[in-house]
């Protein structure tokens, strides 16, 4: 199966995943079991293990284990000493996703007050494993990635017009294509390093740069990072901050969570976060060897 073909079953099964996160999310008080949770996506048993298996590499009871408040809290607990770690060892100008290495440009303080004036953007909405997207490129990188929500394609526009909203934007998913299939796709061999061309105040892009240290499969809580970015009262600013990053999955705000175990709120709703994250854990199983 090509990439792009891949990409595009991984979305189908998407749809499917998050319609059962989203029915935990309503049902939290009476548990639900696996075969219920078939039956309301109208599958049977077996074809419900397939489908998780086939998208995350997983059971679905192992899956939905990283979806565990038990889970979540283990995790913040051990925030703090990761974050330490990471910036101990420091980090290079290429940063690291799994196999998606990242180069970041961040525009100038002149570009900023200018909104991308005489900058052109293509821009396309495509697949991915987690739902429709929007991705933005221009010559200089990848400025935006937004997940397609319940305010639909027109929503995600929206928010890409008010970031760059004196530039050329021109509809060209042709053009885009490339960098979906660099960021989802499940890739063999060495990629060039992914550039991104980041628009935001010098704080924003201080805490970008500080999600992009966070370990894959890993969470953190607001507060540990606002302790980690040497201003622990900024609490609220980071919150902010995290809420405005214009590329997600990339720079990975899914990794940040309430301090007591919630997830909360997400760009792309709940249900996506939770299911990114949970992803992402089921990722790292195979990459550690467990």
């Amino acid at each position: 199966m090509t990439g792009s073909n891949a990409i595009t079953r991984s979305a189908r099964d998407y749809d499917r995943i998050e319609s059962a996160i989203r029915y935990l999310e309503n049902h939290r008080s009476t548990q639900p079991t696996l075969p219920q949770l078939a039956a309301h996506l109208g599958v049977s048993d077996s074809y419900f293990q397939r489908l998780f298996s086939r998208w995350a590499g997983i059971s679905p009871k192992r899956f939905l284990q990283f979806l565990t408040l038990e889970h979540t809290k283990r995790l913040l607990r051990d925030a703090a000493s990761t974050l330490d770690t990471v910036h101990a060892a420091g980090l290079s100008s290429t940063s690291r996703l799994h196999d998606l290495y990242i180069e970041c440009e961040a525009i100038t303080p002149g570009e900023y007050k200018e909104y991308g004036k005489g900058l052109d953007i293509r821009v396309g909405f495509h697949h991915s494993p987690f739902g429709e997207c929007l991705v933005a490129t221009t010559p200089r990188g990848l400025c935006a990635l937004l997940f397609v929500g319940d305010t639909g394609r027109g929503g995600a526009y929206e928010t890409l017009e008010k970031n760059w909203r004196n530039a050329r934007l021109t509809e060209d998913p042709t053009a885009t294509a490339d960098t979906v299939q660099q960021v989802f796709a499940t890739r063999t061999e060495p990629q060039q390093p992914l550039s991104m061309f980041v628009k935001g105040t010098n704080f924003q892009i201080k805490v970008w740069e500080a999600l992009l240290r966070v370990p894959h499969g890993r969470l953190v809580s607001y507060q540990d990072l606002s302790r980690h970015l040497g201003a622990p009262s900024a609490t609220r600013a980071v919150a902010n901050a995290i809420a405005h990053n214009p590329i997600h999955f990339v720079i990975p705000c899914h990794r940040v969570i309430r301090n007591m175990g919630e997830f909360g709120g997400y760009q792309g709703g709940t249900a996506r976060k939770k299911a990114i994250h949970a992803w992402e854990a089921a990722k790292s199983l195979h990459t550690s060897g467990v």
